[in-house]
């Protein structure tokens, strides 16, 4: 019998400096969309999913970020006093349990796979989830949601896919695929940031991941690939072929938060889709396009 899903790792490290100067003091996971940060988007989501346990892989500057998911007193006692109970539960009733955020530090920036790896104590010998928070993914049934269901079909290890553009498979860790299951693509093989005229196919992982423990053992050998940093695509690759590897063509619309306009995008779609600024937002998208 193949273990649950409990744990969550967050790679939260990064100095966001495609959004600087906003980043210069301000974690760029605590960009908010709309009205809530990215990085509360995601533990949602991976709440949503059955997480159990959140990691977050942190690193020097990024104390708000801990302190956002912990209790404000001096906030709490104001609003209560003023008896400001609808504005209490908006920072409050989300927070996780005690004890079930950890933190750990990611001491140098040495890639994505180097900050999976700095949480290999913690998450243990058992499988674990991987949450890119820049990547939001606006889904009624939520993208981990998804993935877990087919995790406990297949087992193994899996990777959100979508198509890209031919042109923009150089962005991408990208999935060389076998059999073709619909929802589901069997991964033969993956390629990190490709040449466009030499990338597999157009199936571009996207920021979520289910991964077997094993993966530490091939991050812990710390090669370095693309950019010279230590690519978690590269160590998944050494699982193909030793373990299931599938891609789950996730639903719902994927915003890039690491980008500027995938970010104005997020925050247009998250308003629209909320009834108490949908007229508003759209009457003005409607005014500004008259103008262009």
């Amino acid at each position: 019998m193949q273990s649950r899903v409990r744990k969550a790792v967050f790679p939260v490290g990064g100095l966001g400096t495609r959004f600087l100067p906003a980043t210069k003091c301000v974690a760029k996971e605590l960009l908010p969309v709309v009205d809530k940060p990215l990085i509360q988007y995601a533990v949602e989501e991976a709440r949503a999913a059955g997480i159990e346990e959140l990691i977050f892989v942190t690193s020097r500057g990024k104390g708000a970020l801990e302190d956002h998911f912990d209790h404000a007193y001096e906030l709490r006692d104001t609003l209560a006093s003023r008896g400001k109970e609808a504005e209490l539960a908006l920072v409050e009733s989300w927070l996780p349990e005690p004890g079930n955020v950890i933190y750990t530090r990611q001491m140098e920036p040495l890639g994505l796979g180097h900050a999976v790896w700095c949480a290999r104590s913690i998450v243990g010998r058992e499988p674990f989830a991987v949450i890119l928070a820049d990547d939001m993914i606006q889904s009624a049934e939520g993208c981990l949601s998804e993935m877990v269901a087919a995790y406990e079909e297949v087992g193994g290890n899996l990777v959100a896919v979508m198509d890209v553009p031919q042109e923009h498979t150089s962005r991408y860790g990208v999935v060389d695929p076998g059999k073709d299951a619909g929802a589901l693509v069997e991964v033969k093989g993956m390629v990190e940031k490709p040449d466009p005229a030499e990338a597999p196919s157009r199936s571009a992982v996207i920021g979520r991941y289910i991964l077997q423990p094993e993966v530490f053992d091939h991050l812990a050998r710390g090669e370095r690939g693309a950019g010279n940093e230590i690519q978690l695509t590269d160590a998944m690759a050494h699982l193909i072929g030793t373990q299931p590897f599938n891609g789950v063509r996730f639903t719902g619309q994927r915003f890039d938060c690491g980008d500027k306009i995938g970010f104005l995008q997020a925050n247009l779609a998250y308003a629209l889709a909320r009834a108490d600024l949908k007229d508003d937002v759209a009457e003005f998208i409607q005014g500004m396009a008259k103008d262009l």
